[in-house]
């Protein structure tokens, strides 16, 4: 089953998390992941949204998403994430749907 990672970022210094987003996508593709959400419009419907840029992305399995946050290629990009903006991070496990 797919794994996938739900960042809801306040962005703090633009130019900051600019410099950690060029860097991030080549560790994603490096564990099988991709983009599902990247930024964008979102148009809330319901609630309060409280951040400024949410990511989702979507791994092979929930094991291969935390093998990437935990990665020696991810894990020193963290602190520039931290430096430049407030983040919350989560990961879930996809669920298997029937065919048909």
């Amino acid at each position: 089953m797919a794994g996938y990672v739900i960042a809801i970022v306040d962005v703090t210094n633009a130019e900051g998390y600019q410099a950690y987003s060029k860097q991030v996508p080549a560790t994603i593709a490096k564990y099988g992941g991709r983009y599902l959400v990247r930024g964008g419009k979102t148009e809330v419907r319901e609630g309060e949204w409280p951040a400024t840029r949410t990511v989702i992305l979507e791994f092979p399995s929930l094991a291969r998403a935390l093998e990437w946050y935990d990665s020696p290629e991810y894990k020193p990009l963290r602190p520039i994430r931290h430096a430049n903006s407030h983040s919350r991070i989560a990961f879930f496990e996809g669920v298997m749907n029937p065919a048909g």
